[in-house]
């Protein structure tokens, strides 16, 4: 892709996700989140592979379909309430049909099964993009129809999410799929938290995206597309090595480094609002993502190139 288009493309990329972040107006909003898709479709597809076509194939038809359900959404909002103001969503079916439509779009379980495969079927700088930048229209959306989104369906959507995040990255064995199901679980946390005080929320989607970044850029370094690729980043790089362990471990949300800080005010605060089965549910789902987080770090620091084995020799 000439430089030129490469540029364009990225600056309506970002336009869209400002138009979304900016508007009070339920059109505009839906306006940024369509550039948004648009842009990002040609920058799956630069590989000209069936994998990469179908990857883009399967984004744009649920992100087509959840922009289409925020439009409907906002549109019988408006015919029983006389406004098409973001802030304004108080009929009732509307919100429930808009917390749908942004799970959809964000990727959160059950409508998470579009993720994995499509960050699988792109490049890894490409996957980067979906798993960051692509959140933070919905996530603003999410913030600023906050106060009348039912609380009750997204501490279901934050709990599967969570869970099956967890669950399904266990299976993988491709980094960009581990990445697809790192990202469900963590935005499980945040829609989690999101009803009850969305400042944490922003929080933890600050520090997500400083973590993902952090891992994506050292898996693009090191060229890692397997678990097994991963093993050979150390004979590269000692110091890219001891960077992607520390990260790993954050992502995982261990108690000294900055990915424990937002799990720990989550629980805190579902705690405080009676919540705890919720909360123990949560750490509990959270054990499962860190088993995989670390299984990577493993690989990544612990083994040498061609004995990655974790088993014992029959000698």
């Amino acid at each position: 892709m000439s430089p030129t288009i490469y540029t364009i493309i990225l600056s309506s990329l970002a336009t869209g996700t400002i138009i979304t972040m900016t508007s009070f107006h339920w059109l505009m909003a839906w306006i940024g989140l369509e550039l948004n898709t648009l842009a990002i479709i040609p920058i799956i597809s630069t590989l000209h592979h069936p994998r990469s076509t179908e990857a883009a194939t399967k984004y744009f038809l649920t992100q087509a379909t959840a922009s289409a359900m925020i439009l409907f959404s906002s549109m019988i909002n408006a015919w029983n309430m006389g406004t098409w103001d973001i802030t304004q969503m108080s009929y009732a079916p509307s919100n429930m049909l808009l917390s749908l439509a942004l799970a959809l779009k964000l990727g959160l379980a059950p409508a998470h099964f579009w993720l994995p495969e499509v960050l699988q079927g792109s490049t890894l700088s490409t996957a980067f993009i979906i798993a960051t930048w692509q959140k933070l229209a919905p996530m603003s959306l999410i913030y600023m129809t906050m106060n009348n989104l039912p609380s009750m369906i997204l501490l279901m959507l934050g709990l599967t999410s969570s869970a099956i995040g967890g669950w399904s990255g266990l299976n993988q064995t491709q980094t960009g799929k581990i990445m697809a199901y790192s990202s469900i679980a963590h935005l499980g946390w945040m829609a989690m938290i999101a009803s009850i005080m969305s400042n944490i929320m922003i929080m933890n989607l600050v520090v997500y995206l400083m973590m993902t970044t952090a891992l994506f850029t050292s898996l693009i370094c090191s060229k890692s597309k397997t678990i097994k690729d991963t093993a050979t980043t150390w004979t590269t790089s000692p110091t890219l090595a001891i960077i992607m362990m520390l990260t790993l471990l954050s992502l995982g949300g261990l108690p000294p480094l900055t990915g424990f800080l937002p799990k720990w005010l989550i629980l805190e605060e579902l705690i405080m609002q009676n919540l705890a089965p919720m909360a123990t549910a949560m750490a509990m789902s959270a054990l499962l993502s860190l088993f995989f987080y670390l299984r990577l770090t493993y690989t990544t620091t612990l083994t040498l190139p061609p004995n990655t084995l974790q088993m014992k020799f029959k000698w």
